[in-house]
C-alpha cells in the first residue's frame, strides 16, 4: 500500500497556518473578540468562546439551575457535554434518535420531560441537519431552554444557527468546517443572558499564547502526515497502534477527569485565536463546501438501502461520511486494502446513558447504530474513481438501517 487517503482532511490550508503565525503578534483580546463577534453576527447577538465546551460550561453557569434539574440530550453527542451538566449537579438524559434522519424524535422528547427538565440540547451530527421546529414547539410549551450543538454542521458565513433556539453553538476546532485550530462562536438570541454569559467569562483567565502556537505546529505536523504517501507509511509503521496515534494527534482536550476537564475549558480565547478565526470567516471557501457535500450526496445515492447513517436529513454538508454495517472490521479492512482509511472513530461523539431509575429512556436505537458505524473518507480531495470503489467496498459488507421498536 503505497498511498492511503486519510479519513479525514482538514479543512485548512497551508497559507492559512502562515496567516495564524503571523497573528501571534496580536495581543488585544477584548478589541480580537469585539471584531469577530461584529463579523459573525452584526447585530450583537454573538460570543466568542474557547471552545463549545466552554461556552456550554458558560451557559450552564449564567443560568445556574437548581441541582437535580434535567438536561435533555440528543442521545449521541460528545461525552463531554452531559459531563459538564454533571458537574454543574445536573442530570443527563438522552432522546433516541430515527435512525433515518439522527434527530430526537419527538415522542421521546414529551416522554422524558419531567417537572425538573430545564433545557434541550439537540446536536446536529455529522453534517445533517436536525428540523428543530417540532421539538421548540415542544420546548415552548414546557418553559424549555432550547440549545443546538452545531459544531458539526456549519455551513459557513451567513450561517448563525437557527433563529428558533434560545443559543446556538458552533466549533472552529481542527477537525471542524472552517477550522480555526479553536474556538467556537455562539449565537444567543436573549439579551440578558448573553450579558450575564459575558460577565462570567470576564473573569476567566485568557488562553495562554503558547498553547495556541504550540496547536499551529501539531496542525502543521498533521497535514503533512496525512498527505496519502506520509500516511500510508506511518499506518504500515504503527501497525494496531496506528488508530489510536491518528485519534490523539487532533483531540483539543486530552482524557482526564470532569474537574480537570472543566479547568481546561474555563478560560478565554487569546488575540491570535481570535484574531485567526475572523480572517477564516471572511475568507470561507465555500467552493470546497459545495464540492464536499456535493461529493456526499454522490456517494449516498450509490450506497445499499438504509447504508447511510442520517442519509435522509433536511440538508447535509457532509462533515463526515458515516456508514452502518453488520462488520465494521471487515468493511474497514476492505476500504484500507482499496488505499481509504475508513475508521470507527473518526468523530468522538458516543451515546449517553440514561439516568439510573429511567431505564425506559436508554437509547437503544442510538446505541444499535453507533455500535455498527464505520466512517468513509469522502472530502473533494479524493482522486477520479474514489467514490465508486467506497461504494464497492461498502456493498459487498451488508449494510441496513435498524428500525426501532
Amino acid at each position: 500500500m503505497k498511498r492511503l487517503y486519510a479519513r479525514h482532511r482538514l479543512d485548512i490550508r497551508p497559507r492559512h497556518l502562515f496567516r495564524a503565525a503571523a497573528l501571534m503578534t496580536r495581543t488585544d483580546a477584548t478589541r480580537a473578540a469585539g471584531e469577530v463577534q461584529r463579523t459573525w453576527s452584526p447585530d450583537g447577538s454573538a460570543l466568542a468562546c474557547y471552545s463549545v465546551r466552554s461556552g456550554f460550561h458558560l451557559l450552564l453557569t449564567a443560568i445556574d439551575l437548581p441541582p437535580g434539574s434535567e438536561v435533555m440530550f440528543s442521545a449521541v453527542t460528545h461525552p463531554d457535554m452531559p459531563r459538564i451538566a454533571l458537574h454543574h449537579g445536573l442530570v443527563p438524559v438522552p432522546l433516541d434518535l430515527d435512525p433515518g434522519t439522527l434527530s430526537p424524535r419527538p415522542e421521546m422528547v414529551e416522554r422524558a420531560i419531567t417537572a425538573r427538565t430545564r433545557v434541550l440540547v439537540v446536536a446536529h451530527l455529522f453534517g445533517g441537519h436536525v428540523h428543530l421546529a417540532p421539538l421548540a414547539a415542544i420546548c415552548r410549551r414546557h418553559g424549555i431552554l432550547l440549545v443546538e450543538d452545531c459544531a458539526q454542521s456549519f455551513a459557513g458565513p451567513p450561517d448563525t444557527g437557527d433563529a428558533l433556539a434560545v443559543v446556538s453553538m458552533f466549533s472552529f476546532g481542527i477537525l471542524k468546517t472552517g477550522t480555526a485550530l479553536g474556538g467556537a462562536m455562539l449565537t444567543v438570541r436573549d439579551p440578558l443572558l448573553l450579558a450575564r454569559m459575558r460577565t462570567v467569562q470576564g473573569g476567566w483567565p485568557l488562553q495562554s499564547r503558547r498553547s495556541h502556537l504550540k496547536r499551529i505546529a501539531q496542525t502543521m505536523a498533521f497535514v503533512a502526515l496525512t498527505r496519502p504517501r506520509p500516511y500510508a507509511f506511518v499506518a504500515r509503521t504503527l501497525g494496531a497502534n496506528f488508530d489510536g496515534f491518528v485519534n490523539s494527534a487532533a483531540k483539543a482536550f486530552p482524557a482526564g477527569s470532569t474537574d480537570q476537564l472543566v479547568r481546561r475549558v474555563q478560560r478565554r480565547p487569546g488575540a491570535p485565536l481570535l484574531a485567526l478565526l475572523r480572517h477564516r470567516l471572511e475568507t470561507f471557501d465555500h467552493a470546497r463546501l459545495l464540492a464536499r457535500s456535493a461529493n456526499g450526496e454522490q456517494l449516498a445515492a450509490t450506497m445499499p438501502e438504509g447504508a447511510h447513517a442520517g442519509g435522509f436529513g433536511l440538508d447535509h454538508s457532509h462533515w463526515l461520511f458515516p456508514v452502518v454495517c453488520d462488520d465494521p472490521a471487515a468493511l474497514i479492512a476492505a476500504a484500507r486494502a482499496a488505499g481509504f482509511d475508513a475508521a470507527r472513530s473518526a468523530s468522538s461523539v458516543n451515546a449517553v446513558a440514561a439516568p439510573p431509575g429511567r431505564q425506559e429512556l436508554e437509547p437503544g436505537c442510538a446505541r444499535h447504530v453507533m455500535s455498527r458505524l464505520v466512517f468513509l473518507p469522502a472530502y473533494p480531495e479524493l482522486p477520479a474513481g474514489a467514490l465508486e470503489n467506497l461504494r464497492a467496498a461498502v456493498e459487498g459488507h451488508h449494510a441496513h438501517a435498524y428500525i426501532a421498536r
